[in-house]
């Protein structure tokens, strides 16, 4: 198994241990559950769901070519590193809707947004030719 899908696949359970966390806490009497309910889905659509699906398509998935089988490493990591850090963002900035000033929270779920988006285009793009037929 390469290593960016173990990294994957560890790190889809450590979301799944906190979204499920979370869920817990919105039960909770007093708990802003509203605020948390789209970082709670967040984490368990893109944190643990998709993650997991892309580390084992990486791994799984026809060979890319025989000195890249599993296409060009680097852009899976820049998929890793993108998925998980718009996740951070969104997660940090999405409950704060009421306490920072509108246009710094926008700015930090855009760019979030954008980076789970392009993570995304990465990995198609990326799977795309290992699919395609020749």
């Amino acid at each position: 198994m390469p290593t960016v899908t173990r990294w994957f696949v560890k790190t889809s359970f450590v979301h799944l241990v906190f979204a499920l966390f979370l869920g817990i806490l919105q039960t909770w009497p007093g708990w802003r559950a509203t605020a948390w309910f789209p970082s709670y889905l967040h984490l368990l659509v893109f944190g643990w769901l998709t993650q997991l699906i892309f580390g084992i398509a990486i791994w799984m998935l026809p060979k890319f070519s025989n000195e890249h089988p599993r296409g060009y490493d680097m852009l899976n990591w820049i998929t890793y590193i993108g998925l998980n850090l718009g996740l951070v963002l969104r997660f940090v900035f999405e409950p704060l809707q009421g306490t920072l000033s509108s246009s710094w929270r926008a700015g930090f779920l855009v760019l979030a947004a954008f980076l789970q988006w392009s993570s995304c285009l990465v990995f198609v793009a990326q799977s795309w030719v290992r699919v395609k037929g020749r």
